[in-house]
């Protein structure tokens, strides 16, 4: 039985069209099309092409963004000054930092300054929290878009095995606390992890995190896992070895295609409820 494929990209789409009439009530009721604040320091092209990616998604179901560009030399309390500039402006509803920043820069701190209430990427530790004991708050973009997809492709989790191997507060950790939220047993591997293979042989689903191109091997998939690489590396390739892997799968998300999609309809998504939120539109 062939596996089934999570189609990340028509899922997307799909949330993007079911945005734009919400967006046209939000100019309705307050004269202004919502607003996404993006922030970029430094010139890295990859970080760049994210940027450009986000503020096409805004044009598609007609919401505005706003971008806001430092030089690589800029400092913690440059980017700082930026974000509270954001957070004070009333026509901004979500706030977007572009990770990673130049080294030179607190990150942390940075991430954390955002308002909560603009924190549609899901960045700052009292967001985290919140997501975490299943308060108000809006999840890590990826994590949730691939929460999303697992939910509308039906796909089991309570009293599954999940083992998510990476570990970073933007995804990997996020991830682990959205899925034990869902009621499966998960499990978090990292570069510290010993017998790797062996724990990602037990897996129900294997969330490939890592952020190192096909590291996860297709012998250590048992068969019929779901698979979802939340990984993108030169080539067109993930962090799961999937030409090899997906044959032992049950489903995959597929790169690209997969994930991808999703973490930008998320943070469409999100930046949607924030501006409702702003105007008292109740959904």
């Amino acid at each position: 039985m062939s596996p089934l494929i999570l189609d990340g990209k028509s899922l997307a789409g799909s949330i993007e069209a079911s945005l734009k009439p919400r967006v046209e009530a939000i100019v309705k009721k307050t004269g202004a099309a919502p607003i996404l604040a993006t922030i970029l320091v430094g010139s890295d092209p990859s970080s760049a092409t994210y940027v450009k990616m986000k503020g096409n998604a805004c044009s598609r179901v007609g919401m505005q963004s706003k971008k806001v560009e430092l030089p690589d030399s800029a400092s913690t309390q440059q980017l700082l000054n930026a974000i509270d500039g954001l957070n004070a402006d009333t026509n901004v509803h979500g706030i977007l930092l572009q990770h990673p920043v130049p080294k030179q820069i607190d990150e942390r701190q940075c991430f954390d300054r955002i308002a909560l209430a603009k924190d549609v990427d899901g960045v700052t530790c009292l967001g985290f929290g919140r997501m975490a004991m299943g308060e108000p708050a809006y999840g890590s973009a990826t994590p949730a878009g691939i929460m999303a997809m697992l939910e509308h492709y039906k796909i089991p989790l309570a009293g599954k095995h999940a083992v998510v191997v990476g570990r970073s507060p933007i995804l990997g950790k996020p991830m682990a606390l959205m899925l034990l939220n869902k009621h499966a047993t998960v499990t978090i591997c990292h570069s510290k992890t010993q017998d790797l293979p062996a724990i990602v042989g037990t897996a129900d689903i294997v969330v490939g995190a890592v952020g190192r191109p096909e590291f996860i091997k297709a012998d250590w998939i048992k068969q019929g896992a779901v698979i979802v690489d939340a990984g993108y590396h030169l080539g067109g390739v993930g962090d799961v070895d999937l030409k090899n892997a997906a044959a032992r799968a049950s489903a995959y998300t597929p790169v690209p295609g997969g994930v991808g999609p999703m973490t930008i309809a998320t943070l469409m998504r999100h930046c949607v409820e924030a501006a409702e939120k702003a105007c008292d539109i109740r959904q």
